[in-house]
């Protein structure tokens, strides 16, 4: 079964790797996000998704200079960080993915799993598939784009990975979404055929994907001794 890798570190593991003075900057930077989510939640009656598209909080400005301040190998864990802390709401992920740098706009994809913004973050992830930066279309692919993509999108995802070459590795619950999908099979086979026709290669990656689409041996009947 492929396991896609976690690209986010925790906050033990940022500890262990920032110097002192990166540590305190995280350490502030934190505070606000949660000085914002805090206020939030005391003035239920004025919800954050009717907030001005062009407002700001001051995390926000932190979120922007976090490959600055902490490297930018610790750039997504951070910013991914920051953006659970402040319970961060659809305003402002999306504008921090529009207004962003694509290396902002991927640790946003990469968090939106853990927001509990349910579907409504969907137009980013499309946006990103759209897209043929393969940074964005990895990070697109992951655990909030299996649980909210339906069966079309989703297959057209996996089918992105193979045309810009992004590991299929990196599809969250690719096992299991693949699983006896007949369609999914059926594009394949059409893109095989495309390749060959073409005299091109086709990707391994597409016959891994392939077989998963066969519905698995668990299904069948046990056999017991």
């Amino acid at each position: 079964m492929l396991t896609p890798p976690n690209p986010l570190k925790s906050r033990q593991e940022l500890d262990a790797e920032l110097d002192d003075a990166a540590r305190a900057w995280l350490d502030e930077a934190l505070a606000e996000a949660a000085h914002d989510a805090a206020d939030a939640a005391a003035t239920p009656g004025t919800p954050r998704q009717e907030a001005s598209p062009y407002a700001s909080s001051p995390w926000e400005l932190r979120y922007a200079a976090a490959g600055r301040r902490c490297g930018q190998e610790n750039a997504d864990s951070v910013r991914s960080l920051l953006l659970v802390e402040a319970r961060a709401s659809l305003p402002a992920v999306t504008r921090l993915y529009e207004q962003g740098t694509a290396a902002e706009r991927r640790a946003v994809l990469l968090t939106l799993h853990l927001l509990g913004l349910g579907d409504t973050a969907l137009p980013l992830v499309e946006d990103a598939l759209r897209a043929n930066d393969t940074r964005l279309v990895a990070a697109a692919v992951g655990p909030y784009a299996a649980d909210h993509l339906d069966p079309h999108a989703w297959r057209h995802a996996v089918l992105k990975c193979l045309f810009t070459e992004v590991p299929v590795g990196a599809v969250a619950r690719l096992g299991d979404r693949a699983r006896g999908d007949a369609e999914l099979a059926r594009m394949l086979d059409d893109f095989a055929a495309e390749r060959t026709a073409a005299g091109r290669p086709v990707p391994e990656d597409l016959r891994t994907v392939l077989t998963l689409t066969a519905p698995t041996a668990a299904l069948a009947p046990t056999e017991e001794s």
